[in-house]
């Protein structure tokens, strides 16, 4: 699926719908050079990352399998807008197609141009560093520790909080627990500053299957737990994203008091942010790209002990977070790309590795009705002017 010529897309095009000049205008995000001034202070209650998306320079002669092209100006000033509203964001993480279009390369450059905007705004960053620059099926652990190294590195250099995402090649190459401790504990004891570390089910990637060395959770959770304990003030945090909130909560309050326990379930973030009396979860969370207005806006509820406000806020989003991530699951950021465009935060329905493709004409357009249900978007007129658009170039205007 590619997208069609929109003349909303250049708002001085002739043709253009007269939504997209008042939106270039006044998006966040809008164009070359936008840098929105912070609104909002982060919450106090729960920290609060937005896994952001990155946007595809569609005039780039690429291909699916080649280098990855990105429109730096307007993957900037999206970061821009998830600040303004007082998120933090997860950069050159899952969402932003790491292993699904955005190479290594382009990885390490958003991270270094991230770093130096959240530094001029004073915005929190927490960025991925895996070993996706070596083949899939890598198999020397020593190599897999190597790749690790640098992009942790890189990212300490740039002033980031590390995130250890789950990596394929070590899911491939480890032959049991030992293997993750060995070399987990390596890099947590090199690092510079306390590191998030990424449990990914495979219900997001199936290459990650069986990670921390079982195919049984309750082994895995134990070997993570056990590698947390093992290394005191080493581990931020664990980002959990395995779409089952009653594990998640068991491993929550098992961690250490200093540990946080960020979700990464998209859909039962509500009540795990929420919370009970034992504790609550902070937030790592690809459905809060297109969401940021009202997560941020909930979680201000919860700064004043609003908790029932902050559930009013956020359960209805439920709806549009699982049809985004409905199976295959690994396919959520092709919908969080077309609200963003939806939304005007870019001028173009286009991916890097092309894969706008990814989800059916049908899926994108019960996109748009949840989205525009809950009020997402800043110009409805003009976001219901461009899925016509897409609709009728690809022959489904009338479905």
């Amino acid at each position: 699926m590619t997208a069609p010529q929109d003349p909303a897309a250049d708002p001085s095009a002739p043709g253009a719908h007269p939504a997209a000049a008042r939106t270039a205008a006044s998006a966040p995000g809008a164009g070359p050079g936008a840098r929105p001034v912070p609104a909002h202070p982060p919450p106090r209650s729960r920290t609060v990352l937005a896994a952001a998306h990155v946007v595809a320079d569609p005039r780039a002669g690429t291909t699916p399998d080649g280098r990855a092209a990105v429109d730096w100006d307007a993957t900037l000033a999206f970061r821009h807008h998830l600040w303004a509203h007082g998120l933090g964001v997860a950069e050159a993480i899952d969402t932003a197609q790491r292993g699904a279009g955005l190479d290594w390369p382009a990885a390490a450059e958003l991270i270094r141009r991230s770093a130096a905007e959240a530094g001029a705004v004073g915005g929190l960053l927490a960025c991925g560093a895996g070993s996706d620059q070596l083949p899939p099926r890598e198999t020397s652990l020593d190599r897999i520790r190597g790749a690790y190294e640098e992009q942790l590195g890189l990212v300490e250099d740039a002033g980031a909080r590390p995130v250890l995402m789950a990596s394929r090649q070590l899911a491939a190459a480890a032959t049991g627990p030992e293997d993750y401790r060995a070399l987990y504990g390596h890099l947590l004891r090199q690092a510079a500053r306390p590191v998030i570390l990424h449990w990914l089910g495979p219900v997001f990637d199936p290459a990650l299957a069986g990670y921390w060395g079982s195919a049984d959770p309750d082994a895995a959770t134990e070997t993570l737990l056990g590698l947390v304990a093992d290394h005191p003030g080493k581990v931020d945090g664990v980002k959990v994203s395995l779409l089952d909130p009653a594990r998640e909560v068991a491993l929550r309050r098992r961690l250490p008091p200093a540990v946080r326990c960020y979700t990464g379930d998209d859909f039962h973030y509500p009540e795990l942010i929420a919370g009970d009396e034992h504790g609550a979860s902070h937030a790592l969370l690809g459905v809060f790209d297109p969401l940021a207005p009202l997560a941020a806006a909930a979680a201000r509820l919860l700064d004043a002990g609003d908790t029932a406000g902050f559930r009013a806020a956020l359960d209805p989003t439920v709806a549009l977070a699982r049809h985004l991530f409905e199976a295959p699951t690994r396919h959520y950021k092709t919908g969080i790309v077309l609200l963003a465009w939806l939304a005007g935060h870019q001028s173009h329905f286009t991916m890097v590795g092309g894969l706008q493709s990814a989800r059916s004409l049908a899926h994108l357009r019960r996109a748009h009705q949840l989205a525009d249900r809950l009020g997402l978007f800043p110009d409805p007129e003009l976001a219901a002017h461009r899925m016509r658009r897409l609709l009728a170039g690809h022959g489904a205007g009338d479905a």
